[in-house]
């Protein structure tokens, strides 16, 4: 009698022991993932064989020598944590379908005789689902799987819209460091030109001062500057994930961020149409909705009761006898009514959420576009008066040549040509950050040639860092 107890019980054990996951520790060491990021440079190979597989082509040698919006956006893709981050809420969903569409497991029940050896009972019940409730469980675990996915696309776009931010605040800081270096030259040049003229008596005083006091302010705005290149140029590592350290003697190109596109190429029919349908956090919303709504198919099924059945076996005093057993809840006092208002109450907060985000959207579209608009009228003229600053420069430096005038008017002329270039630069930023701001409305590049590579969303080829 004890052999015929025993052999069960070790056979299930076994089983047991046969598909158990066992534990995997995984330590975390602050210290150890500090050095890991100051490790880190554009010279990693892992980086060099990401970018190869979205660029289909590999940069030679390794690393290139100049990047641009592309290849530093990839380069975030692969290093900023933040992405690391929403992978792993990917991943949570994915491991939820696994979990709703799990079936219940039978149960074994063993009664051995006590004190009599001649008395045991055997159940088994196999619990069986009723109503679609695996069904509704696994609809909506594909939905919030879908709304984290997008979820995920909707970070590395934030992450590429991080890096084109910075990298505008760099090289906008850059060229402005440039504009105001010469300026100084040329201020420099005005006071020791005009002090000289004032230590013969042909100017006044106050003019002289007046040029210091320009000289000075410029000065300050020079050092302002250099901080300012500083502070973006830690922003631009920021943005992509890496010590500012990463960036030393790295060249940077970007043509195309002088010349922002026409306003006639953006719409605002067609700008409001793809914010609609393109925008990730609206579809995202939409997969919510989907799951709302199958939760709340899944808590009114849940108003039917499971049915557990399952043959039982007695053995008793030499005799042995077989049942069908079957088992329900009586659905007497409780209707399943509180989860089922609570999932009603869900799905109407998830519809409204996605009307006020596309409300937001629409609007959202239509201020960005005007914003904009504004912008590139402030760059055209701004760019009329540089134009008009350059001729008058190229003029007053063929008259120098020839002797029609003096030093003092091509200093003149080169700091009013520097100040024209100044605001035109100014203004190129605006235009470019309210351009930022369009394309996070529609969430895509709107501008020629920064597209992203074709798969560089996809979160399957995506980096493990």
């Amino acid at each position: 009698m004890d052999r015929f107890v025993a052999g069960p019980l070790l056979a299930g054990a076994l089983l047991a022991g046969c598909v158990t996951q066992p534990y995997r520790p995984a330590p975390l060491a602050a210290d150890e993932s500090a050095s890991a990021f100051e490790s880190r440079s554009f010279a990693d190979p892992g980086l060099r064989a990401f970018e190869a597989a979205h660029l289909d082509s590999a940069s030679t040698p390794w690393p290139p020598a100049t990047w641009n919006l592309q290849t530093l956006s990839l380069a975030a893709l692969y290093f900023n944590p933040k992405l690391a981050e929403a992978r792993a809420r990917f991943a949570e969903s994915q491991a939820e379908l696994t979990t709703a569409g799990a079936r219940p497991n039978p149960t074994l029940g063993i009664t051995p005789g006590v004190p009599s050896p001649y008395l045991l009972t055997l159940d088994l019940s196999f619990p069986i689902e009723t109503a679609g409730k695996r069904r509704y469980r696994l609809e909506a675990a594909r939905s919030s799987a879908q709304a984290s996915q997008l979820d995920l696309a909707e970070t590395a776009w934030t992450i590429r819209g991080a890096v084109r931010a910075a990298l505008i605040d760099y090289l906008i800081a850059g060229r402005n460091l440039d504009l105001l270096r010469s300026e100084t030259e040329a201020r420099a040049g005005q006071v020791k030109l005009l002090e000289h003229m004032s230590s013969l008596g042909e100017i006044s005083s106050p003019e002289t001062d007046n040029a210091r006091i320009e000289w000075s302010k410029t000065r300050a705005a020079l050092g302002a500057a250099e901080e300012q290149c500083s502070e973006a140029k830690a922003g631009v590592a920021a943005a992509i994930g890496i010590p500012a350290s990463a960036l030393e003697n790295l060249r940077i190109s970007w043509p195309e961020m002088s010349s922002p596109p026409a306003l006639e190429s953006l719409p605002l029919a067609k700008i409001r149409r793809e914010a609609v349908l393109n925008r990730l956090n609206l579809r995202s919303s939409l997969a919510q909705y989907a799951a709302a709504e199958a939760r709340l198919k899944l808590e009114i099924a849940r108003q039917y009761p499971d049915v557990d059945i399952g043959p039982g076996y007695t053995y008793e005093e030499r005799h042995s006898y077989f049942t069908l057993g079957l088992a329900a809840v009586i659905p007497v006092f409780d209707r399943n009514r509180g989860p089922i208002a609570e999932a009603q109450a869900q799905r109407e907060q998830a519809a409204a959420a996605f009307l006020a985000t596309q409300s937001q959207v629409i609007q959202r579209s239509d201020r960005s576009l005007a914003i904009y608009a504004v912008a590139l009228k402030e760059l055209a003229d701004a760019q009329q008066l540089v134009d008009l600053t350059e001729r008058r420069r190229r003029a007053v430096s063929a008259a120098v040549r020839a002797g029609e005038q003096g030093r003092l008017e091509l200093y003149d002329s080169e700091v009013e040509h520097s100040v024209a270039a100044r605001a035109r630069l100014e203004a190129l930023a605006r235009a470019q950050r309210a351009l930022g701001e369009l394309e996070d409305v529609v969430e895509r590049p709107l501008a020629a040639g920064d597209e992203l590579p074709g798969g560089a969303t996809d979160p399957a080829r995506w980096s493990a860092n």
